[in-house]
């Protein structure tokens, strides 16, 4: 079961049905599952471009209880979800996030650490429209059981991600990369504060002291509780360290800018949720678990919590996206 049929679940179901695998769309846009259903999932854009049928249902229609259920909603949807899902999930099943932030920690407070897996994503997507999903790039995949150990259950899920991607990675270390992804993420909603690229904020020199003591601050969180980071996609954590040499974080930064030029998907999903959505953005869920970690571990977050509070304030509609919340920020460090 595909919980969620959005840019995420939208892309991998696709690839697991067009691998033969037996899956069933949970969605509750009824305008998507009706498309779904009456004309197939489409996938287009440069990784891939096909139609094909499938299956899907609203929560209200479900029966019957699954082995198998990637969630793939946004992460300040997971609660509603998880009550949803789980009398549908087997008792020796489990439920694989396929989420941004650190959605795993509630996931398991739900239905147990046991029936809970890990998953980190970074590939590009958007919904378009009911039943079209464009897919920008590639990017990486991982998955990982939570104690970290190498299970048969996980090397199965494995085989079923690399129907999806198939560089997807099998790790013993999933926290190294979800925490290593919120560092990102921190630089995604600063660059969501403006109008402007992805590539084209990360590359703006005036704001790069900025970005860089942005990441350094989830950098120093995960550190402080004992994770050890893991890099991704040209994003390497431990360029980010407190006090380290400021070239090696110039470095990553030119990376992430190169590997972002060279993808159709130019905005981030949090800008489009402001922009074009018009919608709240998972920033609490994602950012607000750097704040209250630091509080826990005593490490300060300022400048996570002035983007979290501005990124608040454009959804509001009291701000607008635009280079000046970044000079803002800049002259606050």
């Amino acid at each position: 079961m595909v919980w969620g049929a959005g840019a995420m679940g939208g892309s991998i179901g696709a690839a697991l049905v067009r691998g033969g695998v037996e899956t069933l769309f949970v969605d509750i846009a009824q305008d998507h599952v009706q498309a779904m259903n009456e004309k197939g999932l489409r996938i287009m854009g440069p990784v891939a471009d096909f139609s094909i049928p499938v299956r899907a249902a609203q929560p209200s229609g479900l029966h019957g209880r699954y082995p198998l259920i990637l969630l793939c909603v946004k992460s300040h949807h997971t609660g509603e979800a998880l009550t949803q899902l789980e009398p549908h999930l087997a008792e020796r099943g489990a439920v694989v996030s396929i989420q941004n932030g650190l959605c795993e920690l509630e996931i398991a407070e739900v239905v147990g650490e046991a029936r809970t897996v890990g998953a980190f994503v970074n590939f590009g997507a958007d919904y378009l429209e009911p039943g079209v999903i464009h897919r920008g790039n590639r990017g990486a995949t991982v998955v990982g059981e939570m104690s970290g150990t190498v299970t048969d259950r996980i090397r199965g899920i494995h085989g079923l991600l690399r129907l999806f991607e198939p560089r997807a990675l099998l790790t013993e270390n999933i926290f190294g990369f979800l925490w290593g992804k919120l560092a990102y993420a921190s630089l995604l909603f600063a660059t969501a504060l403006t109008d402007n690229s992805i590539a084209d904020v990360l590359d703006e020199k005036r704001f790069r002291a900025f970005l860089i003591a942005l990441a350094q601050e989830t950098v120093a969180v995960a550190l402080a509780d004992g994770i050890t980071l893991e890099a991704f996609d040209g994003f390497s954590p431990a360029a980010f360290r407190p006090g380290g040499p400021v070239d090696l974080a110039e470095g990553s930064l030119d990376d992430l800018v190169s590997f972002n030029r060279s993808s159709a998907k130019t905005h981030s999903g949090i800008w489009r949720d402001l922009a074009v959505r018009k919608r709240p953005t998972e920033v609490d869920a994602q950012l607000g678990w750097v704040v209250r970690i630091g509080g826990r571990v005593g490490v300060p977050t300022p400048l996570t919590g002035a983007v979290i509070r501005q990124i608040h304030q454009i959804e509001s509609g009291e701000r607008s996206q635009s280079w000046e919340n970044l000079e803002e920020l800049r002259a606050s460090q």
